[in-house]
Protein backbone atom coordinates (compact mmCIF):
# COMPACT_ATOMS: atom_id res chain seq x y z
CA UNK A 1 0.00 0.00 0.00
CA UNK A 2 1.61 3.20 -1.17
CA UNK A 3 1.06 5.28 1.92
CA UNK A 4 3.44 7.11 4.20
CA UNK A 5 0.88 7.91 6.88
CA UNK A 6 -2.83 7.87 7.55
CA UNK A 7 -3.82 11.50 7.11
CA UNK A 8 -6.59 12.98 9.25
CA UNK A 9 -9.21 15.48 8.08
CA UNK A 10 -8.32 19.16 8.01
CA UNK A 11 -9.14 21.40 10.95
CA UNK A 12 -12.87 21.98 11.25
CA UNK A 13 -14.11 25.52 10.93
CA UNK A 14 -11.77 26.36 8.05
CA UNK A 15 -12.59 26.63 4.36
CA UNK A 16 -10.63 25.75 1.25
CA UNK A 17 -9.64 28.69 -0.99
CA UNK A 18 -11.22 29.03 -4.42
CA UNK A 19 -8.07 28.18 -6.37
CA UNK A 20 -8.05 24.64 -4.97
CA UNK A 21 -11.05 23.70 -7.11
CA UNK A 22 -9.66 24.66 -10.53
CA UNK A 23 -13.09 25.88 -11.58
CA UNK A 24 -13.88 26.48 -15.27
CA UNK A 25 -14.74 30.03 -14.25
CA UNK A 26 -15.54 31.48 -17.65
CA UNK A 27 -17.88 28.65 -18.59
CA UNK A 28 -19.70 28.82 -15.26
CA UNK A 29 -20.11 32.58 -15.58
CA UNK A 30 -21.50 32.13 -19.08
CA UNK A 31 -24.02 29.55 -17.84
CA UNK A 32 -22.53 26.65 -19.78
CA UNK A 33 -23.24 24.23 -16.89
CA UNK A 34 -26.55 25.84 -15.88
CA UNK A 35 -30.09 24.79 -16.65
CA UNK A 36 -31.10 27.04 -19.51
CA UNK A 37 -34.07 28.48 -17.66
CA UNK A 38 -31.73 29.98 -15.06
CA UNK A 39 -29.75 31.64 -17.83
CA UNK A 40 -33.01 32.94 -19.25
CA UNK A 41 -33.97 34.20 -15.80
CA UNK A 42 -30.74 36.17 -15.52
CA UNK A 43 -31.12 37.61 -19.01
CA UNK A 44 -34.74 38.61 -18.37
CA UNK A 45 -33.96 40.38 -15.10
CA UNK A 46 -31.01 42.22 -16.62
CA UNK A 47 -32.83 43.34 -19.75
CA UNK A 48 -35.84 44.53 -17.73
CA UNK A 49 -33.66 46.26 -15.15
CA UNK A 50 -35.26 44.24 -12.34
CA UNK A 51 -32.91 43.73 -9.40
CA UNK A 52 -34.80 42.16 -6.48
CA UNK A 53 -32.96 41.86 -3.16
CA UNK A 54 -33.64 38.25 -2.18
CA UNK A 55 -32.68 35.68 0.39
CA UNK A 56 -32.22 32.20 -1.03
CA UNK A 57 -31.93 29.21 1.30
CA UNK A 58 -30.66 25.71 0.53
CA UNK A 59 -31.59 22.41 2.23
CA UNK A 60 -31.76 18.64 1.71
CA UNK A 61 -34.01 15.93 3.14
CA UNK A 62 -31.82 13.40 4.98
CA UNK A 63 -29.68 13.00 8.04
CA UNK A 64 -26.41 13.61 6.23
CA UNK A 65 -22.78 14.68 6.36
CA UNK A 66 -22.34 17.91 4.46
CA UNK A 67 -19.91 17.97 1.55
CA UNK A 68 -19.29 20.35 -1.33
CA UNK A 69 -19.90 23.54 0.64
CA UNK A 70 -16.45 25.04 0.09
CA UNK A 71 -16.82 24.29 -3.62
CA UNK A 72 -20.26 25.95 -3.69
CA UNK A 73 -18.85 29.03 -1.98
CA UNK A 74 -16.02 29.15 -4.51
CA UNK A 75 -18.54 29.08 -7.36
CA UNK A 76 -20.41 32.00 -5.82
CA UNK A 77 -17.23 33.91 -5.04
CA UNK A 78 -15.75 33.57 -8.52
CA UNK A 79 -18.84 33.45 -10.73
CA UNK A 80 -21.53 35.70 -9.22
CA UNK A 81 -21.77 38.94 -11.19
CA UNK A 82 -22.68 40.26 -14.61
CA UNK A 83 -21.08 41.11 -17.93
CA UNK A 84 -20.68 44.81 -18.70
CA UNK A 85 -21.72 46.20 -22.12
CA UNK A 86 -18.07 46.03 -23.21
CA UNK A 87 -17.94 42.31 -22.37
CA UNK A 88 -15.84 42.63 -19.23
CA UNK A 89 -16.89 40.72 -16.13
CA UNK A 90 -18.15 42.65 -13.11
CA UNK A 91 -17.72 40.43 -10.00
CA UNK A 92 -20.39 40.67 -7.33
CA UNK A 93 -19.14 38.65 -4.37
CA UNK A 94 -18.75 41.77 -2.23
CA UNK A 95 -22.41 42.61 -2.89
CA UNK A 96 -23.67 39.31 -1.49
CA UNK A 97 -24.06 38.05 2.07
CA UNK A 98 -23.39 34.31 2.12
CA UNK A 99 -23.78 32.23 5.28
CA UNK A 100 -23.08 28.51 5.40
CA UNK A 101 -22.34 25.44 7.44
CA UNK A 102 -18.97 23.71 7.07
CA UNK A 103 -17.93 20.67 5.09
CA UNK A 104 -18.08 17.68 7.42
CA UNK A 105 -20.95 19.07 9.53
CA UNK A 106 -23.79 16.71 10.42
CA UNK A 107 -27.03 18.10 9.01
CA UNK A 108 -30.66 17.23 9.65
CA UNK A 109 -33.49 16.85 7.13
CA UNK A 110 -34.81 20.24 5.95
CA UNK A 111 -32.07 22.10 7.84
CA UNK A 112 -30.88 25.23 6.06
CA UNK A 113 -27.23 24.71 5.13
CA UNK A 114 -26.64 27.83 3.01
CA UNK A 115 -28.21 31.24 2.53
CA UNK A 116 -27.39 33.77 -0.19
CA UNK A 117 -28.65 37.32 0.14
CA UNK A 118 -28.40 40.03 -2.49
CA UNK A 119 -29.44 41.02 -6.00
CA UNK A 120 -30.91 37.84 -7.49
CA UNK A 121 -29.80 38.72 -11.01
CA UNK A 122 -26.17 38.42 -9.89
CA UNK A 123 -26.30 34.76 -8.87
CA UNK A 124 -29.48 33.13 -10.21
CA UNK A 125 -27.52 31.46 -13.02
CA UNK A 126 -25.36 29.53 -10.52
CA UNK A 127 -28.05 27.43 -8.83
CA UNK A 128 -27.53 24.35 -11.00
CA UNK A 129 -23.79 24.20 -10.45
CA UNK A 130 -23.61 24.73 -6.71
CA UNK A 131 -26.59 22.45 -5.97
CA UNK A 132 -25.09 19.68 -8.08
CA UNK A 133 -21.78 19.90 -6.25
CA UNK A 134 -23.48 19.83 -2.86
CA UNK A 135 -25.58 16.82 -3.89
CA UNK A 136 -22.65 14.75 -5.13
CA UNK A 137 -20.18 15.53 -2.34
CA UNK A 138 -22.77 15.15 0.42
CA UNK A 139 -23.78 11.75 -0.98
CA UNK A 140 -20.18 10.55 -0.84
CA UNK A 141 -19.50 12.07 2.59
CA UNK A 142 -22.66 10.54 4.05
CA UNK A 143 -21.91 7.09 2.63
CA UNK A 144 -18.33 7.23 3.88
CA UNK A 145 -19.37 8.31 7.38
CA UNK A 146 -21.72 5.33 7.54
CA UNK A 147 -18.95 2.83 6.84
CA UNK A 148 -16.50 4.68 9.10
CA UNK A 149 -19.00 4.35 11.93
CA UNK A 150 -19.62 0.69 11.12
CA UNK A 151 -15.87 -0.03 11.22
CA UNK A 152 -15.60 1.21 14.83
CA UNK A 153 -12.43 3.17 14.33
CA UNK A 154 -10.64 0.83 11.94
CA UNK A 155 -9.24 2.55 8.84
CA UNK A 156 -11.46 2.83 5.78
CA UNK A 157 -9.76 2.91 2.40
CA UNK A 158 -11.79 4.76 -0.25
CA UNK A 159 -11.49 2.68 -3.44
CA UNK A 160 -14.28 3.58 -5.92
CA UNK A 161 -12.16 5.44 -8.50
CA UNK A 162 -12.47 2.70 -11.12
CA UNK A 163 -16.27 2.72 -10.81
CA UNK A 164 -16.92 6.28 -11.95
CA UNK A 165 -15.71 9.01 -14.30
CA UNK A 166 -12.22 10.28 -13.52
CA UNK A 167 -13.36 13.90 -13.43
CA UNK A 168 -15.21 13.32 -10.14
CA UNK A 169 -12.16 12.04 -8.28
CA UNK A 170 -10.87 15.28 -6.78
CA UNK A 171 -14.04 16.43 -5.07
CA UNK A 172 -15.23 12.96 -4.15
CA UNK A 173 -11.89 12.17 -2.56
CA UNK A 174 -12.11 15.29 -0.44
CA UNK A 175 -15.68 14.46 0.57
CA UNK A 176 -14.50 11.04 1.69
CA UNK A 177 -11.62 12.65 3.55
CA UNK A 178 -13.73 15.07 5.57
CA UNK A 179 -16.13 12.21 6.42
CA UNK A 180 -13.33 10.17 7.98
CA UNK A 181 -11.85 7.92 5.30
CA UNK A 182 -8.20 7.33 6.10
CA UNK A 183 -6.92 6.75 2.60
CA UNK A 184 -7.83 7.21 -1.06
CA UNK A 185 -6.47 5.38 -4.07
CA UNK A 186 -5.45 8.18 -6.46
CA UNK A 187 -3.38 11.31 -6.12
CA UNK A 188 -6.29 13.24 -7.65
CA UNK A 189 -8.58 12.17 -4.81
CA UNK A 190 -6.02 13.40 -2.28
CA UNK A 191 -5.09 16.61 -4.05
CA UNK A 192 -7.39 19.07 -2.27
CA UNK A 193 -5.74 18.45 1.08
CA UNK A 194 -2.23 17.74 -0.22
CA UNK A 195 -2.20 14.01 0.43
CA UNK A 196 -1.15 11.00 -1.62
CA UNK A 197 -2.97 8.04 -3.09
CA UNK A 198 -2.72 4.55 -1.61
CA UNK A 199 -2.47 1.26 -3.41
CA UNK A 200 -1.68 -2.45 -3.12
CA UNK A 201 0.42 -4.77 -5.23
CA UNK A 202 -2.30 -5.34 -7.87
CA UNK A 203 -3.41 -8.46 -9.68
CA UNK A 204 -2.16 -7.00 -12.96
CA UNK A 205 1.42 -6.78 -11.68
CA UNK A 206 1.19 -10.34 -10.35
CA UNK A 207 -0.02 -11.52 -13.74
CA UNK A 208 2.83 -9.65 -15.43
CA UNK A 209 5.26 -11.71 -13.34
CA UNK A 210 3.70 -14.94 -14.52
CA UNK A 211 1.25 -15.21 -11.64
CA UNK A 212 4.08 -15.20 -9.08
CA UNK A 213 2.71 -13.09 -6.22
CA UNK A 214 5.94 -13.31 -4.24
CA UNK A 215 8.10 -12.13 -7.11
CA UNK A 216 5.75 -9.25 -7.92
CA UNK A 217 5.67 -8.23 -4.26
CA UNK A 218 9.47 -8.35 -3.97
CA UNK A 219 9.96 -6.15 -7.02
CA UNK A 220 7.23 -3.73 -5.88
CA UNK A 221 8.84 -3.44 -2.45
CA UNK A 222 12.35 -3.05 -3.87
CA UNK A 223 11.28 -0.12 -6.06
CA UNK A 224 9.14 1.59 -3.42
CA UNK A 225 10.40 4.10 -0.87
CA UNK A 226 11.20 2.63 2.52
CA UNK A 227 8.66 4.86 4.27
CA UNK A 228 5.84 3.48 2.14
CA UNK A 229 3.81 0.66 3.66
CA UNK A 230 3.55 -2.38 1.41
CA UNK A 231 0.26 -4.29 1.19
CA UNK A 232 -0.06 -7.29 -1.12
CA UNK A 233 -3.15 -8.89 -2.63
CA UNK A 234 -2.97 -12.61 -1.79
CA UNK A 235 -6.01 -14.09 -3.57
CA UNK A 236 -4.52 -14.45 -7.07
CA UNK A 237 -4.25 -18.27 -6.80
CA UNK A 238 -7.43 -18.55 -4.69
CA UNK A 239 -5.25 -19.84 -1.86
CA UNK A 240 -4.95 -16.86 0.46
CA UNK A 241 -3.40 -18.66 3.42
CA UNK A 242 -0.57 -20.21 1.41
CA UNK A 243 0.09 -16.98 -0.52
CA UNK A 244 -0.02 -14.79 2.59
CA UNK A 245 2.55 -16.97 4.31
CA UNK A 246 4.80 -17.02 1.25
CA UNK A 247 4.71 -13.24 0.94
CA UNK A 248 5.31 -12.75 4.65
CA UNK A 249 8.36 -15.01 4.58
CA UNK A 250 9.77 -13.29 1.50
CA UNK A 251 9.24 -9.67 2.59
CA UNK A 252 9.68 -9.99 6.34
CA UNK A 253 9.42 -6.67 8.16
CA UNK A 254 8.91 -4.87 4.83
CA UNK A 255 5.37 -6.26 4.61
CA UNK A 256 2.78 -4.02 6.25
CA UNK A 257 -0.24 -6.16 5.41
CA UNK A 258 -2.01 -8.58 3.12
CA UNK A 259 -5.27 -7.85 1.33
CA UNK A 260 -8.04 -10.39 0.87
CA UNK A 261 -10.16 -9.73 -2.22
CA UNK A 262 -11.64 -13.12 -3.16
CA UNK A 263 -14.43 -12.88 -5.73
CA UNK A 264 -17.98 -13.40 -4.52
CA UNK A 265 -18.29 -16.34 -6.93
CA UNK A 266 -15.20 -18.14 -5.58
CA UNK A 267 -14.43 -20.25 -2.49
CA UNK A 268 -10.87 -19.93 -1.20
CA UNK A 269 -8.91 -23.19 -1.03
CA UNK A 270 -8.39 -22.92 2.75
CA UNK A 271 -12.17 -23.16 3.25
CA UNK A 272 -12.77 -26.37 1.31
CA UNK A 273 -12.43 -28.67 4.36
CA UNK A 274 -14.63 -26.35 6.46
CA UNK A 275 -17.65 -25.95 4.17
CA UNK A 276 -21.17 -26.81 5.27
CA UNK A 277 -22.22 -24.37 7.99
CA UNK A 278 -21.59 -20.92 6.47
CA UNK A 279 -21.54 -19.15 3.12
CA UNK A 280 -17.96 -19.79 1.97
CA UNK A 281 -17.94 -17.47 -1.03
CA UNK A 282 -15.87 -14.31 -1.33
CA UNK A 283 -14.23 -12.63 1.63
CA UNK A 284 -16.03 -14.05 4.66
CA UNK A 285 -15.24 -14.17 8.39
CA UNK A 286 -13.85 -17.70 8.35
CA UNK A 287 -11.41 -16.85 5.58
CA UNK A 288 -10.09 -13.91 7.60
CA UNK A 289 -9.71 -16.13 10.65
CA UNK A 290 -7.87 -18.76 8.60
CA UNK A 291 -5.35 -16.19 7.36
CA UNK A 292 -4.96 -14.61 10.80
CA UNK A 293 -4.35 -17.94 12.54
CA UNK A 294 -1.84 -19.02 9.88
CA UNK A 295 0.13 -15.78 10.10
CA UNK A 296 0.15 -15.85 13.89
CA UNK A 297 1.30 -19.48 14.07
CA UNK A 298 4.15 -18.64 11.67
CA UNK A 299 5.29 -15.70 13.80
CA UNK A 300 3.84 -12.91 11.63
CA UNK A 301 1.54 -11.34 14.21
CA UNK A 302 2.44 -7.83 13.02
CA UNK A 303 1.19 -8.42 9.47
CA UNK A 304 -2.16 -6.68 9.11
CA UNK A 305 -5.19 -7.89 7.20
CA UNK A 306 -7.04 -5.60 4.79
CA UNK A 307 -10.31 -6.84 3.28
CA UNK A 308 -12.12 -5.62 0.18
CA UNK A 309 -14.59 -6.77 -2.43
CA UNK A 310 -18.29 -6.02 -2.02
CA UNK A 311 -18.03 -4.40 1.40
CA UNK A 312 -20.89 -2.17 2.52
CA UNK A 313 -21.75 -0.61 5.85
CA UNK A 314 -23.99 -3.60 6.63
CA UNK A 315 -21.27 -6.13 5.85
CA UNK A 316 -18.69 -4.20 7.89
CA UNK A 317 -21.09 -4.03 10.85
CA UNK A 318 -21.59 -7.79 10.63
CA UNK A 319 -17.83 -8.40 10.63
CA UNK A 320 -17.33 -6.10 13.62
CA UNK A 321 -20.16 -7.65 15.60
CA UNK A 322 -18.54 -11.06 15.09
CA UNK A 323 -15.11 -9.78 16.13
CA UNK A 324 -13.50 -10.74 12.82
CA UNK A 325 -9.77 -9.81 12.99
CA UNK A 326 -9.77 -7.21 10.21
CA UNK A 327 -7.34 -4.30 10.49
CA UNK A 328 -8.68 -2.18 7.63
CA UNK A 329 -11.56 -2.18 5.15
CA UNK A 330 -11.33 -1.25 1.48
CA UNK A 331 -14.70 -0.04 0.18
CA UNK A 332 -15.52 0.75 -3.42
CA UNK A 333 -18.66 1.31 -5.48
CA UNK A 334 -21.13 1.32 -2.58
CA UNK A 335 -19.71 4.70 -1.52
CA UNK A 336 -20.85 6.45 -4.70
CA UNK A 337 -24.32 4.93 -4.99
CA UNK A 338 -27.57 6.57 -3.93
CA UNK A 339 -28.82 10.15 -3.96
CA UNK A 340 -28.81 13.21 -1.75
CA UNK A 341 -30.56 16.02 -3.57
CA UNK A 342 -30.50 19.67 -2.52
CA UNK A 343 -33.14 22.32 -3.14
CA UNK A 344 -32.75 26.11 -3.29
CA UNK A 345 -35.65 28.49 -2.73
CA UNK A 346 -36.03 32.25 -2.81
CA UNK A 347 -37.93 32.80 0.45
CA UNK A 348 -37.58 36.56 1.03
CA UNK A 349 -37.83 39.37 -1.53
CA UNK A 350 -36.96 42.85 -0.34
CA UNK A 351 -37.28 41.57 3.21
CA UNK A 352 -40.80 40.16 2.80
CA UNK A 353 -41.83 36.47 2.70
CA UNK A 354 -42.22 35.46 -0.94
CA UNK A 355 -41.38 31.75 -0.97
CA UNK A 356 -43.71 29.30 -2.63
CA UNK A 357 -46.23 27.55 -0.39
CA UNK A 358 -44.48 25.11 1.91
CA UNK A 359 -41.06 26.80 1.57
CA UNK A 360 -40.99 29.39 4.31
CA UNK A 361 -37.90 31.15 5.60
CA UNK A 362 -36.11 28.77 8.01
CA UNK A 363 -33.23 30.61 9.72
CA UNK A 364 -30.44 28.52 11.21
CA UNK A 365 -28.19 29.91 13.94
CA UNK A 366 -25.52 27.33 13.04
CA UNK A 367 -24.74 29.16 9.80
CA UNK A 368 -21.60 31.28 9.70
CA UNK A 369 -21.13 34.35 7.51
CA UNK A 370 -18.50 33.73 4.83
CA UNK A 371 -16.01 36.62 4.63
Amino acid sequence: MAVTDFQTPRQRGTRLPSDVFDLPVEKIREGYYSDVYFNATKRTLEEDGVHPHVLMQVFQRRDAVLGGMDEAIAILRECAGAYAPDGSWRPAWEQLAVSALYDGDDVAPWETVLTIEGDYSLFCHLETTFLGGLARRTLVATNVREVVTAARGKPIMYFPARHDHYRVQTGDGYAAHIAGAIGVSTDAQASWWGGRGLGTVPHGLIAAYGGDTVRAAERFAALTDDDVNVVVLVDYDNDSVTTALAVARALGARLWGVRLDTSGTMVDRSLWPQMGRFDPRGVNPQLVWNVRHALDRAGFRDVRIVVSGGFTAAKIRAFEEQGVPVDSYGVGSSLIRGDNDFTADVVLVDGRPKGKRGREYAPNDRLRLVP
